[in-house]
């Protein structure tokens, strides 16, 4: 079964956002995942809201988020990165499937963040989907004594 993923991207810094998100629908292309949404949120600050909304949702088996926090003159990036990052994993876990961290920043000028633009989304992608090949695989029962290693040495980078 193909993973179908949803896509929460940031509006803020568009330029480098964009360009993420064209490298993500390509990527889950590659992997042959679906991608059933993609919601354009204001800022990587307005995120949890969304991803909440769209793992209530069946036809989501994983989320990638994609934000550029750039530095600025305060400590305003760390404040939105760190909090977002937090809640995100949060709700992860309360909804009990993956979300992946497509985030650059906090403290990246905006030459770094267009650096890793390429990069990031291409592994939040990977981490999405191998992450739900992985607890499908938990969800199949153990036999008797047998020791259950999880581990398709997928490549996350």
């Amino acid at each position: 079964m193909t993973a179908r993923l949803a896509i929460v991207v940031s509006e803020f810094n568009r330029e480098i956002t964009v360009r993420m998100l064209d490298r993500a629908k390509s990527q889950a292309a590659k992997l042959k995942a679906r991608v059933s949404y993609v919601l354009y949120v204001p800022g990587t600050f307005d995120m949890p809201l969304a991803v909440e909304k769209l793992l209530k949702k069946k036809s989501v088996d994983a989320i990638v988020t994609l934000g550029a926090v750039i530095k600025g003159d305060t400590r305003h990036d760390d404040i939105v990165a760190e909090n977002a990052a937090r809640l995100i994993a949060d709700l992860s876990l309360k909804y009990s499937k993956p979300v992946a961290l497509g985030i650059t920043g906090p403290g990246m000028s905006i030459d770094q963040a267009k650096e890793r633009a390429e990069l990031v989304p291409v592994r939040a992608v990977n981490a999405a989907i191998n992450m739900v090949a992985r607890l499908r695989k938990l969800q199949k029962p153990v036999n008797g004594g047998e020791t259950v290693v999880i581990n398709d040495t997928a490549d996350n980078s």
